[in-house]
């Protein structure tokens, strides 16, 4: 894994000096119409997965981010997350993410933006939370660069121009009693809005369940399973 904890000008300069390293290092994936992300997320995601060079709105869940980014990782792919300081490397590995090809920038300043962009030349799988609003501008030179490189952007947060976007509602939490008890699970609506699809599409799934897995629900034949962390650290209200 590698943090970059600088801002500002440091920053940057750490940030092109990775670049240099991993252009080294990796091979870019192209060829792929999509990135296969977790198998809960088949039935829902355009084409059963994420496009390369699109950009994807995300619910703040620390448990979705991590479950989508998980099986590209698994296949080799670096990914990275710029302005998310309490993502923790626990979660992400036990999500399954490759520690040695994750990339964090937990506190990228005010040009958050920039510090994006560049990691998105080089990076297949890039998340952000945006601490402020961008210009249309802005994000039409990002959106270039991302079809430029072929990489997928998750936003945690509203964005323009997004391939989806992708909701939690009704959680449920499992293992309280009451007013006693850990929680050891969370059952909630994934809904994923495409746009170039009139109706949403709609999944319940334990995410995580209490054993750790992400698992789909309703569809016994297909329950999907993936290591996850049963997320004690993350509020119900956080997802």
């Amino acid at each position: 894994m590698r943090a970059i904890m600088a801002t500002g000008a440091e920053a940057v300069s750490d940030i092109h000096e990775l670049r240099a390293q991993l252009e080294r290092m990796q091979g870019r994936r192209l060829d792929a119409p999509v990135l296969p992300t977790h198998p809960a997320f088949t039935s829902l995601l355009p084409g059963g997965g994420l496009r390369p060079g699109a950009a994807y709105a995300l619910a703040p869940s620390s448990s979705l981010l991590l479950a989508l980014m998980a099986r590209p990782s698994q296949d080799g792919l670096w990914c990275g997350a710029v302005g998310m300081p309490e993502l923790g490397i626990e979660a992400a590995e036990r999500y399954g993410l490759d520690l040695g090809r994750l990339v964090l920038i937990p506190d990228p300043g005010p040009r958050w933006l920039a510090v994006t962009a560049t990691i998105a030349e080089v990076l297949p799988v890039v998340a952000v939370r945006p601490p402020s609003r961008v210009t249309d501008a802005e994000v039409a030179r990002l959106s270039a660069r991302l079809r430029d490189r072929g990489t997928v952007l998750l936003v945690q947060g509203a964005w323009p121009q997004v391939e989806a976007t992708i909701d939690v509602a009704d959680p449920r939490w499992e293992g309280l009693g009451a007013g006693h008890g850990y929680l050891a699970g969370r059952e909630l609506t994934v809904t994923v809005t495409h746009r170039r699809s009139p109706g949403a599409r709609k999944a319940r799934m334990l995410l995580p369940a209490a054993d750790g897995s992400v698992t789909l629900l309703g569809q016994p034949s297909e329950r999907a399973r993936l290591r996850a962390v049963p997320e004690a650290y993350e509020t119900a209200a956080a997802g």
